[in-house]
């Protein structure tokens, strides 16, 4: 084994050595001419004499083959040094240079963003003009709305508003000054108010009671007489009100975005009971 390992790097010393050999015999090329070539070289006439002796290397040669070149080459001319005045090229002639172009570009498209997010803003912020509920309301004159009302059996109910318009007795106004505040008397005065539909208690729709004309929740038995004040039930007060103006015209206008917390319990400005029947339960209070 030990024989053959040494046989191995043996041979392996042999191939290095030819290999170096090999390129140094190619580096001499373009230094010293080799002894092979220096004989063939005996036998062939020269006819081309490069001005050199014949024991010149292969690099003297190259070199004077460069600076022959050099000497019948072209004249170099110096450039003339003269500072010249700068002149600002035409714009028109030059156009809009890439550059300027993307500048533009990149400052126009930011410009158009904000411009953008600064009209939603606006938008967000300007008040839009709200129609139906949560706007204001004109339910017209009040006399119609009075004969609307007892053509509904005192309870005339408007969806558009989530409403229920019912008439309030004039010989209560006395107690109510007492207990309402001014938006509220503004409808009691024309012998009107506007109720929210919706039950204090838990938020269930009110309906009337056509035997009883009280409004009666059906969710939990909350009971109100005519003009909302709450009779009997786990509602905390009476139904809540909307806001009501008068417009010159005599005409009745709710804003339905204005709800005003119903009366206490223990309120009874009209003293209404009721007038049969009960719906919910169907007995009478």
């Amino acid at each position: 084994m030990i024989l053959i390992v040494v046989a191995a790097l043996v041979v392996a010393a042999a191939v290095l050595g030819f290999v170096t050999l090999s390129k140094r015999d190619t580096g001499e090329a373009t230094g010293r001419l080799s002894r092979e070539t220096r004989q063939l070289d005996k036998g062939v006439e020269t006819t081309v004499s490069l001005g050199a002796t014949p024991d010149l290397t292969g690099r003297e040669v190259e070199r004077s083959a460069a600076l022959a070149r050099i000497e019948t080459g072209r004249e170099i001319v110096v450039a003339d040094t003269t500072p010249v005045e700068w002149v600002a090229p035409d714009p028109q002639t030059v156009g809009v240079a890439r550059r300027q172009f993307l500048n533009r570009s990149v400052i126009g498209f930011f410009g158009l963003g904000l411009s953008g997010f600064g009209a939603a803003c606006v938008a967000f912020l300007w008040p839009s003009r709200i129609t139906g509920f949560g706007g204001t309301l004109n339910l017209g004159d009040v006399d119609d709305l009075k004969s609307r009302i007892r053509d509904n059996d005192n309870f005339l109910y408007l969806a558009e508003g989530r409403m229920w318009v019912t008439e309030y007795p004039d010989g209560a106004l006395e107690k109510a000054r007492s207990t309402y505040s001014g938006p509220e008397l503004v409808a009691m005065e024309e012998g009107l108010i506007a109720l929210y539909q919706k039950c204090p208690h838990l938020g269930c729709r009110v309906p009337e009671c056509g035997t009883s004309q009280w409004f009666e929740c059906p969710c939990h038995g909350s009971r109100y007489n005519r003009v909302g004040e709450k009779r009997s039930g786990p509602a905390p007060r009476g139904m809540d009100r909307f806001a009501v103006s008068i417009s010159g015209g005599n005409e009745f206008v709710v804003d339905t975005g204005a709800v005003i917390e119903g009366p206490p319990i223990g309120t009874n400005t009209t003293g209404q009971e009721p007038e049969g029947p009960s719906c919910v339960g169907g007995g009478h209070s």
